[in-house]
């Protein structure tokens, strides 16, 4: 069921900025939940709303700004014109890849003499190494260029340089106080930074680099350049900025969308193959509907990166890089069919690790733990950390995962496993791990996401100083999670014009999130299953409107909620195209019991608990249930059973039994009773999930039960007797 982890919305309003809202609302001619959107969001004046959304207060900032990018750009002029061999050196994520791919097509137009390289995950893991570097020197490489890697590839560095190997180091991770003795090390992270916007990408600082190389060998003005290269690679530029989850604010917000525009008519078949893969369905042929269908942040994200990103998971990260710079049609669909062959693997292997990791942490008592450590032999480590991702969402604490793949021992205490965490507001991963770095191999990351290598020898006491520092950071109290909804929307607001209207809010990302709506009070009048069974389409009824909303990653069995309940959600809010005809879709985030229901249960809770204590004015008819009463919600509760429902809300079933006879004297107080007592003589075999939830099974009952022998009864009758 969705919402397991209760999270608490945080719904924002406007009433302190009410005059505020209705000026930007009628000074831009945009609607008052987008008004109100942009208010809270801290745009606190007409001239700074309509700057956001012509994105004229964000500039591309001049590449020479960054430290030693005149020593870097001349340094790869010379090896292009001297035909010097360079070889770019990356990483296995999106990030990387398209920034080996950004910086290799361009040297290659050049004219430069160019190579890549990529290290395998499983084999040599991240970052530079010395045999990699070996490898590359035998080719005869002079120059390696590093993208989205080697700022801490100090001795690394060391080594290329005594073989005669220069190297020129672009990356965008947390620098240590001790730089690389490279020919130029480019990060707008550096400690003596000149550049005015640290967030950039891995793929966004290689983006700077070639328009420091452009305005260099063209000898044109710096303006032309940023154009020139704009227009060639601010698509894939764009892709590995949004995958690598960087704020979408300042030149990253010109940068995606301006790679967003340029990717609909991209001029490389291997991406235009993956989006039309995935747009229509893998390899079927561009649909003329779908293909006009805007590119968005949100698809990039979470269709295109992923197939991309499976490539280094799971097999090897240059089938991304060969598609990217394929200029044969037929080999890149092939490559990027193979992607999405990759990615089904994955999503295959990680799903099969998801359900072994919830059974451990359900085995082991984990669940209440203020931080979840898993470890075990056969998890591909390439995906456990998308895992640990699933894990900390289901339960709402930060988790790590370690797998000891190719190491199958137990009883081997010296065995190295590889780990990957995820963390939750209120408990900075780096720090904790910090914290046991005596007990780790290596580590690094960032707040919210790290990876780690440890002996299985430390493995326990890891897991103790990791609890004992969340308890000190959570200080006893549960980690809260927060829903955070832009605004409370009117049926009304539900429309095509204020879906495309949200448009100008884009490209979505961190620190502009896509906007999250909620709507109260609603009916649900259809549950289907769709997407063999992963997935779900409702139907929700309120005001006479009908919306059809998809939850994604639910079951049927799952989702806890049934036909005619009535529920609150929180949703996004986009446009679908199918055949031609666009419509509103619903997309939600969170469903839960309506905000009413709830205060109905509230009240009618405590006067269960007055009557149950004997303290409760109502009088004896309206408190104990007559054999009538029995009757009617036994073949209630029959008659669900057989239909394969087997979970109910009090409340849910009293709203059944009404609607069957709605001169019924059952209320509230009375059914609670009823249900207990079922449950005391084992009439039905009930399952307390809450205080008004159960499950409940209905078995072959030999002999009629007497009713007269429930305790419960006799004390209610003794406590109300009649008059």
């Amino acid at each position: 069921m969705i919402n397991t982890l209760n999270k608490k919305w945080n719904v924002k309003g406007f009433s302190q900025n009410e005059s505020l809202v209705n000026d930007i609302s009628c000074g831009l001619g945009v609607s008052l939940p987008l008004s109100a959107i942009l208010v809270n969001r801290g745009y606190d004046s007409v001239e700074k709303a309509e700057a956001f959304i012509k994105k004229s207060q964000e500039i591309l900032h001049d590449p020479f700004l960054l430290n030693d990018m005149d020593i870097a750009s001349d340094r790869i002029i010379s090896a292009i014109n001297n035909k010097e061999k360079i070889t770019v050196y990356g990483d296995y994520d999106v990030d990387g890849v398209t920034s080996v791919s950004i910086l290799y097509l361009y040297l290659e137009k050049a004219g430069a003499i160019v190579d890549y390289y990529i290290p395998c995950r499983k084999g040599e893991g991240y970052g530079v190494s010395c045999g990699a570097i070996d490898k590359i020197h035998s080719n005869g490489t002079k120059l390696i260029i590093t993208v989205d890697t080697g700022v801490t590839a100090i001795s690394e560095t060391e080594y290329a340089s005594s073989l005669g190997v220069d190297m020129v180091i672009t990356d965008h991770h947390e620098c240590t106080d001790t730089l690389p003795r490279a020919i130029a090390v480019i990060n707008p992270k550096r400690h003596d930074t000149t550049y005015p916007f640290p967030s950039l990408s891995g793929v966004g600082v290689a983006f700077k680099l070639l328009c420091a190389i452009e305005n260099k060998l063209k000898k044109c003005e710096l303006i032309d350049a940023v154009r020139s290269v704009a227009y060639e690679y601010s698509d894939l530029t764009a892709i590995g900025t949004i995958a690598d989850v960087m704020p979408v604010v300042d030149e990253n917000r010109i940068l995606i969308s301006l790679g967003l525009n340029r990717a609909e008519n991209t001029d490389k078949i291997g991406l235009a193959a993956l989006i039309n893969n995935c747009r229509n369905g893998e390899g079927k042929t561009t649909s003329k509907y779908k293909q006009k269908k805007k590119l968005s942040s949100g698809f990039v994200g979470f269709t295109l990166a992923p197939r991309i990103n499976a490539a280094g998971r799971i097999s090897s990260a240059s089938i991304a890089v060969d598609m990217f710079l394929a200029r044969d049609e037929k080999k890149a669909n092939d490559y990027s069919l193979q992607l999405c062959e990759i990615n089904r693997e994955r999503q295959a292997t990680e799903n099969k690790i998801a359900e072994e990791a919830y059974e451990l942490v359900e085995s082991r008592g984990y669940s209440d733990k203020s931080v979840i450590v898993l470890d075990e032999c056969d998890w591909h480590h390439g995906v456990i950390g998308i895992v640990a991702s699933r894990v900390s969402d289901r339960y709402g604490v930060p988790s790590i995962l370690i797998s000891f793949e190719g190491n199958d021992d137990p009883n081997d205490m010296e065995a190295m496993g590889k780990g990957s965490g995820r963390s939750v507001s209120g408990m900075n991963l780096v720090n904790a791990l910090s914290e046991c770095d005596d007990l780790l191999e290596k580590f690094g990351g960032h707040e919210l996401a790290a990876g780690l290598s440890i002996k299985r020898k430390n493995l326990d006491e890891f897991r103790s100083r990791m609890e004992a520092y969340a308890k000190k950071c959570f200080a006893g109290s549960e980690p809260e999670q927060i829903l955070e909804i832009d605004y409370e929307l009117d049926t009304s607001d539900i429309n095509i014009a204020f879906a495309e209207e949200l448009c100008c809010l884009e490209p979505y990302g961190v620190s502009n999130p896509t906007p999250v709506f909620a709507l109260r009070n609603t009916l649900l009048s259809e549950i289907t299953p769709v997407g063999l069974n992963r997935h779900l389409k409702l139907s929700i009824v309120k005001d006479g409107y009908v919306f059809t909303a998809m939850l994604f990653s639910t079951t049927p069995q799952e989702f806890g909620f049934s036909v005619g309940d009535e529920v609150d959600l929180a949703f996004n809010l986009d446009i679908n195209e199918f055949n031609g005809v666009s419509s509103v879709q619903i997309s939600i985030k969170d469903i839960r019991p309506s905000e009413r229901n709830i205060h109905f249960e509230l009240v009618n809770e405590q006067a269960y608990e007055s009557a149950k204590n004997g303290e409760s004015l109502l009088a004896p008819e309206y408190i104990i249930p007559s054999r009538d009463d029995f009757v009617k919600v036994y073949s209630l509760l029959l008659s669900s059973a057989r239909m394969g429902k087997e979970t109910y809300r009090i409340s849910r079933l009293l709203t059944d039994i009404l609607r069957q006879e709605p001169s019924s004297s059952i209320n509230y107080v009375k059914l609670k009773f009823i249900i207990k007592i079922f449950r005391e003589l084992n009439i039905i075999n009930i399952e307390e999930l809450d205080d008004v939830t159960f499950a409940f099974h209905i078995g072959f009952a030999k002999n009629k039960t007497n009713l007269e022998k429930s305790n419960i009864l006799k004390k209610l009758k003794s406590m109300y007797p009649k008059k």
